[in-house]
């Protein structure tokens, strides 16, 4: 069984020293996706069973704007400690953050509500640059395929099991109780970082973090690698708020809705992760980014042809299997990308800057597409999310230098 599952992921022929990595991937971005799955799945509950507005729940994703200037504060971790004790650093932080979330009465003034969400925001935001560079300078070349997979699928879970976990159990316990059970389960998550080796950067390396970082962007060659970042998941993003509505509107239940595009949706996305990691394993990064990507891109095109033709609940139940599992073959393929154009000395800054990048332009695009569905329709405003997918494709034969494959 052991084998059969090294060989699903793509690792069958992979020494036990690169399945050990892949073990130690998959629980840094479990503790990765944790804090995020207070933000995005508890978070929205929870403030809505206060009475806090939708208005105000909205808003308060703007104080996620760390994820989109980490990269200012990214030198910090590339120059001082182990990047092991910057994770329980921030795990400890964002346990006393959410330990003090009862206190804070929501329904009266949210001036204390904002300062915890964001200090909530940039603690994850700082963890995610810790994270990103170990794992970038942990994983050979040889092995980004799988690893990509495996960070993708093991980010989802933490969603599903810390996020919908908690807002299953609020049926049976009170929210206090359970954000203080949340605290001590982030203290040990982050007391588990130490379980993965220690991998110190360079002197030297630490020393000239910005010649290191300068060489790398500082020229124009680095405008399609930008533009790319920027661009390539923007279909995905601008399509993902509208989905759920889209179900309300077709007159499905919130049973379905809970049952197919969410829980499913989740399985199905952790599926396509680890397929996606395998396929670069086989194929390369940069295939990986143009085949896996357009499947991603074209699967917005089933939600569009659902709403022009009325399928029916056959129709939307296909186009949200498919829409699921190409969303979690584009994420892996963006994932292995990110990490393998970065240097593995210098990737602290570098993998910050674009996935600050990449998190700027979803939350841009993420909020315009209420007004785009509703100024063209749910079928025109879906195929114009496959659209805006397209220009990515355009950059490719630019972006195909900075890859290095492994041979």
């Amino acid at each position: 069984m052991k084998i059969d599952i090294w060989r699903f992921l793509g690792a069958g022929r992979f020494p036990e020293e690169s399945k050990r990595k892949l073990g130690v991937v998959a629980l840094l971005y479990f503790i990765q996706g944790s804090p995020a799955a207070i933000l995005w799945e508890v978070l929205p509950v929870y403030l809505r069973l206060q009475g806090i507005s939708l208005a105000a729940i909205g808003g308060l994703r703007l104080l996620e704007l760390p994820y989109s200037l980490k990269v200012l504060w990214s030198p910090l971790i590339h120059r001082y400690g182990d990047r092991r004790a910057w994770v329980f650093g921030c795990m400890i932080g964002v346990a006393l953050v959410v330990g003090l979330l009862p206190l804070a009465d929501a329904a009266q003034g949210g001036a204390i509500l904002a300062v915890l969400v964001l200090a909530l925001t940039a603690l994850s935001a700082t963890q995610d640059i810790a994270i990103d560079s170990y794992t970038v300078g942990l994983v050979r070349r040889d092995e980004e395929g799988p690893a990509n997979g495996v960070r993708a699928s093991a980010y989802r879970v933490a969603l599903v099991t810390i996020g919908g976990g908690l807002v299953l159990l609020a049926t049976v316990f009170p929210w206090s109780a359970l954000l203080v059970m949340a605290a001590v389960v982030f203290v040990l998550l982050g007391l588990a970082a130490f379980r993965a080796p220690r991998l110190d950067l360079p002197v030297e390396a630490r020393a000239e973090w910005l010649g290191g970082f300068l060489n790398w962007i500082g020229t124009w060659n680095a405008l399609p690698l930008v533009l790319f970042a920027l661009t390539y998941k923007l279909g995905e993003f601008a399509i993902g708020p509208m989905v759920k509505p889209f179900w309300v509107d077709q007159g499905r239940s919130v049973f379905e809705i809970g049952l197919v595009p969410t829980t499913a949706g989740i399985v199905l996305s952790v599926a396509g992760s680890l397929a996606g990691g395998v396929f670069i394993s086989r194929y390369g990064t940069f295939c990986g980014i143009w085949a896996l990507g357009l499947l991603q891109a074209v699967s917005n095109i089933g939600y569009a042809l659902v709403a022009w033709g009325d399928l029916g609940r056959i129709g939307l139940y296909g186009a949200s299997v498919f829409e699921s599992f190409t969303g979690g073959l584009g994420t892996a393929a963006f994932l292995a990308f990110l990490m393998n154009v970065c240097e593995k000395e210098h990737a602290t800054v570098q993998y910050a800057l674009l996935s600050s990048i990449f998190a700027l332009s979803g939350r841009l695009v993420g909020g315009l597409s209420g007004l785009g569905a509703e100024r063209f329709g749910y079928g025109n405003y879906f195929a114009l999310t496959f659209l805006v997918s397209l220009p990515a494709f355009i950059l490719l034969p630019w972006v195909k230098k900075w890859i290095h494959e492994a041979h």
